[in-house]
């Protein structure tokens, strides 16, 4: 790399045309440091050292720290293009050649020492190729056992051309449609109705019992786990309500129900607090409380099955 002769000097009262000269020059060199940065394969070694020798010249007139400035951008690019040139030169020089190595393997395996461009064009037009040749070569470098391997995949691979089928556009029948059931408010209202004077037949019931009733007797019917799973759903209204109590007897351990009075404001501030119980119902339950308590006949009437609602008519 050429360096300049002279010096940075600090001179303030430099010319102003000259300092604009030696911007313009500066820039113009920035500009076309940064393209060759863009394309250093297309730049020279020669063509980087004159760049270098431009630059040395410029310094020679700077006498401002502005303009230092710019010669120390300069100086950068050139750096970083000459550094990135090097790393090209090195990385082309160990580059494999895939080309040159299928023509002299070509070669070899023809059993010639060298091939002319006569015998290239016609490399097409004669026989196939001695693999045993390259074989040998490899064996000297190498210690492996000599096996036997296949070739994995076909020779040459022709890409299967899409078939694109159009499908026909299903058509639904608008006879077989069926609409969605559309509630009205008399069929909430009845429905509201309805699990209100089951609540209240289930309550009817349990009142009319004397003392403790165990809960299993009471929900269970032995002709439909259904309604005995209702029953229980009916119960724990009043349960919520506080007009039926959930209690253990001490004798027997058994859990039992019955009526009682709503509690008071005094009975809370005794301290008398409402507990949440999850009951779960499953038909072995169901079963196995029919068989131990010898149930054959439901506390709670069996009730009718609900019609059903669908669309203007109603199913039983």
């Amino acid at each position: 790399m050429i360096t300049g002769g002279k010096g940075f000097a600090y001179d303030p009262d430099q010319d102003k045309e000259e300092k604009r000269k030696v911007r313009k020059d500066y820039r113009k060199e920035i500009e076309n440091a940064e393209q060759d940065r863009a394309n250093i394969g297309q730049i020279s070694v020669d063509e980087l050292q004159e760049r270098v020798r431009r630059g040395d010249n410029l310094f020679a007139n700077v006498k401002n720290p502005s303009e230092a400035v710019l010669d120390s951008h300069n100086l950068f690019l050139t750096s970083d293009i000459a550094a990135q040139k090097a790393r090209a030169m090195r990385h082309d020089a160990n580059a494999f050649d895939t080309d040159e190595f299928i023509n002299k393997l070509v070669t070899l395996m023809r059993g010639r020492s060298g091939e002319g461009e006569e015998d290239r064009d016609d490399r097409d037009n004669q026989g196939p190729l001695d693999w045993e040749i390259a074989g040998w070569r490899a064996l000297k470098h190498t210690r492996r056992v000599i096996g036997m391997d296949f070739m994995l995949g076909p020779l040459s691979v022709e890409a299967k051309k899409r078939i694109i089928t159009k499908r026909a556009r299903i058509e639904r029948n608008k006879e077989d449609e069926t609409k969605p059931v559309e509630l009205t408010e008399a069929d909430i209202e009845r429905a509201e109705n309805e699990t209100t004077r089951n609540v209240q037949d289930v309550y009817e019931v349990l009142r009319a019992q004397e003392g403790l009733t165990n809960i299993f007797r009471l929900v269970i019917n032995p002709h439909s786990f259904a309604q005995s799973v209702e029953n229980v759903f009916y119960l724990s209204f009043s349960i919520r309500d506080a007009t039926v109590a959930l209690e253990q007897d001490e004798e027997t351990g058994e859990f039992c129900v019955y009526a009682c009075d709503r509690p008071t404001e005094d009975d809370y501030a005794e301290d008398l607090k409402k507990r949440q119980v999850v009951f779960e119902l499953d038909m072995e339950t169901w079963q196995e409380a029919i068989d131990l308590l010898g149930i054959t006949e439901p506390m709670i009437p069996t009730r009718t099955a609900a019609r059903t609602r669908l669309g203007d008519k109603w199913y039983g």
